[in-house]
């Protein structure tokens, strides 16, 4: 038997299992902390459901220059000039809050600063500099639809 530098005995031919005690330990710690860290990089948003197709809201309820949050699609609908409608994620790119309803075409995430165009969805203030993901629409009689 040897002794190891914490002092336990260990046999000569090294550690029974082929791993020392150290070296199980790392494995162990980072194992609990791949599995503490499985959920990350969500921020609390929910999954998008498939919104092709579907009605996300009404021409009426977009103000030019502004827009509407479509809370249960996750979704931020925009009219940045007279009858130009625009549709994006309205979950933030930098930790995943969710962005408030776009004022004086920009869209703002209250949990960290960042700011967004309404007609492009492109990060124009951080911390987030990646561009909100974005939706092809088109207006059917008073709907903007999904396309």
């Amino acid at each position: 038997m040897t002794v190891t530098e914490r002092g336990g005995a260990m046999p000569e031919n090294g550690p029974r299992n082929g791993y020392a005690r150290r070296e199980m330990l790392g494995v162990a710690g980072v194992a609990a902390c791949g599995l503490a860290l499985a959920g990350c990089g969500t921020g609390g948003a929910k999954a998008q459901p498939s919104i092709k197709g579907k009605v996300i809201a009404k021409t009426a309820d977009v103000p030019v220059g502004g827009g509407t949050l479509v809370e249960d699609l996750n979704v931020v609908v925009t009219q940045p000039t007279q009858g130009v409608y625009k549709a994006f994620s309205s979950v933030c790119t930098h930790k995943g809050c969710a962005v408030s309803a776009p004022k004086e075409n920009v869209i703002r995430c209250a949990c960290h600063g960042s700011e967004f165009a309404a007609d492009s969805g492109k990060a124009t203030k951080g911390p987030a500099t990646a561009p909100l993901a974005s939706f092809q629409v088109k207006v059917e009689g008073d709907g903007i639809v999904v396309v």
